[in-house]
């Protein structure tokens, strides 16, 4: 992860993982058989058996109570905790909230709600875009393309072929190019606390999806304080200046 994102970090046992470093872990290891057309796994098992095709990780929220640890011994309980039929412009829309808890030794360390939302195949229809913060503290600019699309569903066992997949994302799904993972903008975004605050301690962090990002251009992650210094303001902005991504982060 740390060579994937550009790093300079060697990380060792006893080492704190830096925050959402976690989703490396307890990943799903579905056989090749079981894959559907869009190389995520069929619909049913753990995550209902909804019938709409697309799938998108649409935000979080999480709760950070104490560090995990690089080679310590962790468990994860999770559980369905709402699922929500909705009607959007786009047609019909389904809203599946996964509830995790992640311990280790010290007890809980990491409380997670992870949203998902099903879509049908009409959902690419344009709608307005909204624009980003004016006021910017810090911000880094990413170029994103196939490589490190590659390497992060490869890290994250990530078979969903619009991230790798070219010829699949644009001539079947009607996407402009590879789509950019969701949880890798969220994790670049933390990353940039870490950059501009090294000594700040993340104790919660919510995220939530605006509109997608593609590698056909770069785009930019930007942040400010606010409450006084108690908390950051983040977001990712595409190339035309509209929002793709809105985070806070309580230090």
């Amino acid at each position: 992860m740390a060579a994937t994102l550009d790093i300079d970090w060697h990380p060792k046992p006893g080492d704190a993982l830096p925050p959402l470093w976690h989703w490396l872990y307890f990943l799903d290891f579905a056989p090749q058989s079981e894959l559907g057309a869009d190389g995520h796994a069929k619909r049913g098992g753990f995550l209902p058996p909804v019938e709409l095709p697309r799938r998108m990780w649409a935000g979080g929220r999480l709760e950070f109570h104490h560090p995990l640890h690089v080679g310590e011994s962790i468990a994860r309980a999770s559980r369905i905790a709402s699922v929500q039929f909705k009607q959007g412009r786009t047609g019909p829309l389904v809203f599946v909230v996964v509830h995790h808890e992640i311990s280790n030794g010290s007890g809980l360390a990491v409380t997670e709600e992870h949203d998902i939302v099903y879509r049908g195949h009409s959902s690419n229809v344009s709608h307005a875009l909204q624009t980003s913060p004016a006021e910017v503290t810090w911000q880094r600019v990413i170029t994103p393309d196939d490589v490190l699309l590659f390497r992060y569903s490869a890290l994250t066992f990530n078979g969903h072929r619009i991230h790798y997949d070219r010829r699949y994302a644009t001539e079947t799904e009607g996407y402009p190019g590879l789509v950019v993972h969701g949880p890798l903008i969220a994790t670049l975004l933390v990353e940039l606390i870490r950059l501009k605050i090294p000594a700040a301690t993340v104790s919660r962090f919510e995220f939530k999806a605006v509109s997608p990002l593609f590698d056909t251009a770069p785009f930019s992650i930007s942040g400010n304080y606010a409450e006084e210094g108690k908390v950051v303001r983040l977001w990712a902005t595409g190339p035309t200046g509209a929002l793709a991504m809105t985070a806070t982060a309580r230090l």
